[in-house]
């Protein structure tokens, strides 16, 4: 490929056949060449054997003394297309151009290879093509109404010597410039223009060719857009040598000019606005210069929007070209005269405030008896306002009873004053709001209470919407002109300003019911004095001094004012050590008794001692708690938390307020032992399998016991990580009866939990397992019996972690897979020499002789 590249010089490929008097373009081209990227051209002529010089691009004096003129007029002329590629240009080319024309490039290249010209053939025939319009000289007018049909004819014939064929195109100019309508290709081929596919596929524009090479443009349905000029364009093309196809020439002449009357429909009123109970008049005027027999049809519409498509219009009447009107009660479509169509609708409604418009087609009879359509407009949209006929009334609220005290009753009316112009077709409503009343200019929204729809039907707000449902709140229509709102209990939240709204309704013609007027009260302000409830609780030890075992008793006394025959409820709370594991938040609510006395206990937990504490009413405003067989956890601060309640509205009780007594102390001072807990281990780290040993010690200081006289609680917990980061796990308890519990184990390890002398207690873990690591420890309950025999328990104890390690004993674990690789790998060795040695011996023996090699001098550069 390297050594066949070289320059290349491309022309058409001929002969190129033009038309006499029109103008020719041959373009040159230059590919694969060195040198600069703009490359110069030189263009030569010859009839027969010696070739002139035409013209060049870089040498002025190129050009031979024949062809001198026709460059300086610009006729012959190189135009130059890009760096490589120009075109040589003759204008009004004659017979005597005919010949053969040769481009060549003068060389750039560092080698001489490839073409550095080529020739073409150009012949030059006489002008065949006529094309003419009809018989006048200029062309004719037509004026036609829109929807008519009209027919252009032109004649296009050729004479040529060569086998050309003619592309035919109708065009319209309607501005500046022409517009395609439709084409007969030279191929054969119908093609309509940009915007006339449909029409074209409908057959409303036809092209048909008749007798005397005729080309007839039928138009139908004209419109608007079909008008101005049309003409007939007719070029000539030829089949190239290279098989494409090539137009030498073209010529056009216009036909006609079409004007279209365009047909307008349009309502004689602009804005209307009419009464209600009235009657409104539209008229519908069709505009068109029709002269001939047509019907219209009218359609009338109406429409909430002015921007809405006749899809979603309603359809209000219509008359066919019949003159057929569809059946209407109210409304009446008549034919005024010619062109005038117009509309009555009877005693119209607020509901018919909205935009009307008309659509009319104009339909024309056909020779076979039927009609057919050719235009449809439709009107601008009129729009049209109905008044109301607003009743005139009066709204006055007054309250018939106020409370003064809290829950307390209040009723408001709102009644309708001086009603005039009222029919039997008006219905009143009414509608509640309630505005927060506050000192100063400050501005509140008003909230809706509730309000009612023309069916009387009762519509809740937001506000007081649960008061309503259950009672509390009460909407009534006493009469027919006034309503009721009453509120069976009066809370503080009830305080501010409240006003009625009165809604006029007016029923239209479809027993519907339209809201035409709002009328709103003065509003009447809801405002009593109050007084703050005030709550005293006072707590008494009755017994000063008492020891473990015996029963704790205390009284709590409450006194309260500017409340209304209160009830109490009363909560006894105990405040224990930090130190106590049971409640780490420090509060620990015991029991309680509620404002109907019904005792219930919170959060005591003592199974052994359920009856153990009691809390009953001895008065109106005095409680008392007692708690039997104390016991040294029972050490805290007691206190009662009293509420106060207040009957509210439908037998409900209403908090009022809270109190809190002072606190009663419970302190036992004995001399008894102190317990301590620690957790050991003689091998913390074990491997996996093996069996670990925890003990839980238990160590005593003070004044001894004997072993019958103390028994203990023993759990075992396991946090499973290095820094105590992690939620104990329980692992095995053992309670003080002997009895143990194991919690649910996910691995395959054992546990085994056993008391091993009055003070020790063992945890095993068997078979143990990776997971089974981590910081141990054991929780440990004492429990003591008093000299009364009441066993009490102690404060919990919680012994230092112990961290078990899991190893795996790595030996044992690679030990049999170990031996296993290594025989395995020893047989596959000597199995592979075996192999060895039996195909070297046997299967790939043979003998190789050497060639001897001579050894000479090298020869000296001399004697070379």
């Amino acid at each position: 490929l390297a050594f066949c590249r070289g320059r290349i010089v491309r022309v058409p490929k001929g002969p190129l056949i033009r038309v006499v008097g029109t103008e020719v373009a041959i373009p040159c081209s230059v590919s694969d060449y060195d040198g600069p990227s703009e490359q110069n051209f030189d263009w030569e002529f010859s009839r027969e054997a010696d070739f002139v010089r035409i013209v060049s691009t870089w040498d002025s004096t190129f050009t031979s003394e024949e062809y001198q003129k026709r460059v300086g007029r610009g006729d012959i002329k190189l135009r130059r297309s890009s760096n490589d590629a120009v075109e040589l240009v003759i204008r009004n080319i004659q017979p005597a151009d005919q010949g053969r024309y040769k481009c060549s490039t003068p060389s750039t290249d560092a080698t001489v290879q490839g073409n550095y010209d080529a020739e073409v053939q150009v012949k030059v025939i006489s002008d065949g093509l006529s094309v003419s319009g009809s018989k006048a000289r200029s062309p004719t007018s037509l004026r036609l109404s829109e929807g008519d049909s009209f027919k252009l004819r032109c004649s296009a014939v050729t004479t040529s010597p060569e086998h050309t064929h003619l592309h035919v195109t109708w065009q319209v100019k309607s501005g500046s410039s022409w517009r395609d309508v439709l084409s007969l290709t030279h191929e054969g081929k119908f093609q309509p223009g940009p915007g006339y596919e449909e029409r074209y596929r409908s057959g409303d524009i036809r092209l048909d060719t008749g007798a005397n090479d005729t080309y007839r443009l039928s138009v139908s349905q004209a419109s608007s857009a079909d008008g101005g000029a049309y003409r007939c364009l007719v070029s000539e093309w030829v089949r190239g040598a290279d098989g494409s196809w090539q137009k030498i020439q073209e010529k056009s002449v216009e036909i006609a000019t079409v004007s279209i009357q365009r047909t307008d429909v349009v309502i004689s009123t602009s804005n209307v606005s009419v009464t209600e109970r009235d009657s409104l008049d539209l008229t519908c005027n069709i505009t068109t210069d029709r002269s001939g027999i047509f019907q219209a049809e009218v359609m009338w519409y109406f429409s909430a929007s002015p921007d809405d498509t006749l899809s979603d219009a309603q359809l209000l009447l219509s008359m066919d070209h019949d003159s057929v009107v569809s059946d209407s009660t109210l409304i009446s479509l008549s034919h005024v005269d010619r062109n005038s169509y117009r509309l009555l609708v009877r005693d119209v409604d607020v509901e018919d405030s909205g935009y009307y418009f008309c659509e009319a087609a104009i339909w024309v009879p056909l020779h076979n008896g039927s009609w057919h359509k050719v235009v449809e407009r439709t009107s601008a949209p009129v729009s049209v306002v109905v008044t109301a006929l607003e009743p005139d009334y009066d709204v006055f609220l007054n309250a018939s009873k106020t409370p003064k005290f809290s829950d307390d009753p209040t009723e408001l009316n709102c009644r309708i004053t001086n009603v005039q112009d009222t029919e039997a077709n008006i219905r009143f409503t009414v509608s509640w709001y309630y505005r927060q009343h506050l000192p100063g200019d400050d501005v509140v929204a008003e909230e809706l209470l509730a309000s009612m729809d023309a069916d009387w039907t009762l519509l809740l707000g937001d506000r007081g919407r649960e008061r309503i449902q259950n009672g509390e709140i009460i909407f009534s229509k006493k009469s027919a002109d006034t309503f009721s709102l009453r509120i069976q209990w009066t809370s503080e939240s009830d305080r501010g300003d409240y006003f009625c709204v009165i809604s006029a309704w007016s029923r239209h013609r479809n027993n519907s019911w339209v809201k035409s007027k709002d009328v709103t009260s003065a509003s009447v302000n809801i405002f009593w004095a109050t007084q703050d409830y005030t709550l005293t609780v006072e707590a008494v030890k009755l017994k000063p001094f008492f020891v473990a075992g015996h029963t704790f008793e205390m009284t709590c006394k409450v006194s309260s004012k500017n409340i209304k025959t209160p009830r109490y409820s009363v909560l006894i709370t105990a405040e224990k050590p930090l130190t106590d594991q049971s409640n780490p938040n420090g509060t620990t609510r015991i029991i309680s008794l509620n404002q109907d006395s019904v005792v219930r206990l919170e959060d005591w937990t003592d199974q052994t001692r359920v009856d153990g504490v009691v809390l009953e009413k001895v008065q109106e405003n005095e409680f008392r708690y007692r708690m039997y067989q104390t016991q040294i956890s029972d050490a805290g601060l007691y206190r009662c938390v009293v509420t106060a309640w207040s009957p509210g509205g439908g037998g409900m009780w209403r908090e009022a307020v809270n109190g809190l007594s002072n606190p009663i102390q419970i302190d036992f001072q004995t001399s008894g032992p102190v317990f301590n807990v620690s957790v050991h281990s003689d091998s913390p780290t074990i491997y996996q399998g093996e069996v670990a040993d925890l003990l839980c010690i238990i160590t005593m200081e003070g004044m001894p016991l004997e072993p019958d006289d103390m028994s203990f609680d023993v759990s075992w917990f396991a946090v499973r990580s290095f820094a105590l980061d992690r939620e104990p796990i329980l692992l095995a308890s053992l309670d003080r009866r002997g009895i143990v519990t194991q919690s649910r184990r996910n691995g395959s390890s054992d546990l085994s939990l056993e008391r091993i002398s009055p003070l020790e207690f063992r945890l095993r873990v068997h078979g143990c397992e990776d997971h089974d690591f981590g910081n141990h420890y054991c929780l440990v309950t004492p429990w003591v019996r008093s000299a009364t025999g009441v066993w009490q328990r102690e404060p919990d104890i919680k012994a230092k972690p112990l961290f078990l390690s899991v190893k795996m004993d790595v030996l044992n674990a690679f030990k049999y897979p170990l031996l296993i690789g290594i025989g395995l790998a020893t047989v596959i060795g000597l199995l592979s020499c075996l192999i060895g040695y039996c195909s070297s011996r046997w299967c790939c023996k043979k003998e190789v002789q050497e060639t001897r090699r001579e050894r000479r001098r090298l020869m000296s550069m001399e004697m070379d």
